[in-house]
C-alpha cells in the first residue's frame, strides 16, 4: 500500500484517526492539548496524546507517510472572527493563541517530507481576511515543493448533517511530480437518515426548561428585527432531512439544533445523536460529562467524509505508483529496440 503510517495533530477526539484506521493505516503520533478530549482519545484508541505541540521535538517523532490535522478553527470562522471583533481581540494567524499553530504543520512537515498533508478547516478559511490567509496558506505549503489541492465539501451527503468544511490535500512533488487528484464525488445515499440517528426514548434532561425556550424565542424575534438570522434550529424529523451543523458552543444552549417533540418544548441532541452526526460507531466510548461531549463532537469531523478522501489519496498514489513502474519496465525496452 502507497501509505501505511500518519501523525494525528489537533487530534480531538480522533475522527481523523477513526477513519485512516479503518483503512488499516497505523498512528505513530497524536497530539492533542485539551485533557478531555485526550481522555476521550484514550478512551477509544488506547493511545494518550501528547500535550502542547509547541513542546515536542520533530525528531522526537517516528517517521510516517501522512501528517492529518483539523488544526483550531476558531480563529478563522465566522462566528469565531466575530466574537474576537466584538471583544477587540485578535483573530486568524494574529491570534498567537491558536491561529499560528498552523506553522507546526510546516514545521513538522519540514523535518519529516510526508508524502501527503490532508488538512482540514472551517468553509471561511478561504475568505477570511479577504483571501490573506488563504495565500500564507497555500504559500507555505508550496514553498515546501508540495502540490496543493483544496476543495470545500459537504457532510450532508454522507450523514444528515449539514457541515460544510475545506479540505486540503498536499503531495510531495519531489517524490510525486505532476500528480493528477480529484475529490471523491458524492454517494448517491447517505450512510443513514435523520430517523435513524434520533433516539425513540430521551431523558426529559434534554428538554429545554419553559425559562430557556421563552428565551431563545425572544432572542429570534430580536434578531429577526435587527434584520440577522441568527435563531435557532428547529427540526422537525417527519419533514426534516438533516440537521444544521453542530458546534462546540452547543453545550450551551442547543440553539443549532433543537429537536421538536409533540405537546412538549423542545429537546438538544443526546451526546451519542452528535456522535451520530459525525459518523461515529455506535461502539464509540463517550467517557466525559455531557458538555464535554458537545464541545468533542462540535470541534470533529465527519468521518465518513474523512475516510472517502483517505479512499482517494490512496487510490490516486497507488496508481501513479503502478503507471511508474509500468513507465521503468516500458523505457529500458525501448531502449534495447532502438539499439538493435
Amino acid at each position: 500500500m502507497a501509505l501505511s503510517s500518519f501523525i494525528d495533530l489537533f487530534a480531538g477526539i480522533g475522527g481523523f484517526h477513526l477513519a485512516l484506521k479503518t483503512l488499516e493505516l497505523e498512528c505513530v503520533f497524536a497530539s492533542e492539548w485539551n485533557r478531555y478530549a485526550q481522555s476521550t482519545y484514550q478512551a477509544n484508541f488506547k493511545h494518550l496524546p501528547f500535550g502542547d505541540i509547541h513542546k515536542v521535538e520533530a525528531k522526537d517523532i517516528p517517521a510516517f507517510d501522512m501528517l492529518c490535522g483539523g488544526f483550531p478553527c476558531q480563529p478563522f470562522s465566522i462566528a469565531g472572527v466575530s466574537k474576537k471583533n466584538s471583544l477587540g481581540e485578535k483573530h486568524g494567524f494574529e491570534d498567537q493563541k491558536q491561529g499560528n499553530l498552523f506553522f507546526e504543520i510546516i514545521r513538522l512537515a519540514a523535518y519529516h517530507r510526508p508524502k501527503v498533508i490532508f488538512l482540514e478547516n472551517v468553509k471561511n478559511l478561504k475568505s477570511h481576511d479577504k483571501g490573506r490567509t488563504w495565500q500564507v496558506i497555500t504559500k507555505e505549503l508550496k514553498g515546501l515543493d508540495y502540490q496543493v489541492f483544496a476543495q470545500v465539501m459537504d457532510g450532508k451527503y454522507f450523514v444528515p448533517q449539514h457541515r460544510e468544511r475545506v479540505f486540503i490535500i498536499a503531495f510531495d512533488k519531489k517524490r510525486y511530480p505532476d500528480i493528477d487528484f480529484h475529490f471523491p464525488t458524492y454517494p448517491e445515499k447517505r450512510l443513514y437518515e435523520l430517523n435513524e440517528v434520533l433516539e425513540a426514548e430521551v431523558d426529559p434532561k434534554y428538554t429545554l426548561s419553559d425559562k430557556l425556550w421563552s428565551y431563545l424565542q425572544a432572542r429570534k424575534e430580536l434578531q429577526q428585527q435587527k434584520g440577522n438570522g441568527f435563531g435557532f434550529g428547529l427540526i422537525d424529523p417527519s419533514q426534516d432531512a438533516y440537521t444544521r451543523t453542530i458546534s462546540a458552543r452547543y453545550y450551551k444552549d442547543g440553539s443549532e439544533v433543537l429537536i421538536a417533540q409533540k405537546n412538549q418544548n423542545p429537546r438538544r441532541l443526546t451526546p451519542r445523536e452528535c456522535a451520530r452526526l459525525q459518523g461515529f460507531p455506535e461502539s464509540f466510548v463517550i467517557p466525559v460529562s455531557d458538555a464535554q461531549a458537545y464541545r468533542q463532537f462540535g470541534n470533529s469531523v465527519v468521518m465518513p467524509l474523512v475516510k472517502s478522501i483517505a479512499e482517494k489519496i490512496l487510490a490516486t498514489l497507488e496508481l501513479y505508483e503502478q503507471n511508474l513502474a509500468r513507465i521503468k519496465v516500458i523505457q529500458p525496452a525501448l531502449f534495447d529496440l532502438a539499439h538493435d
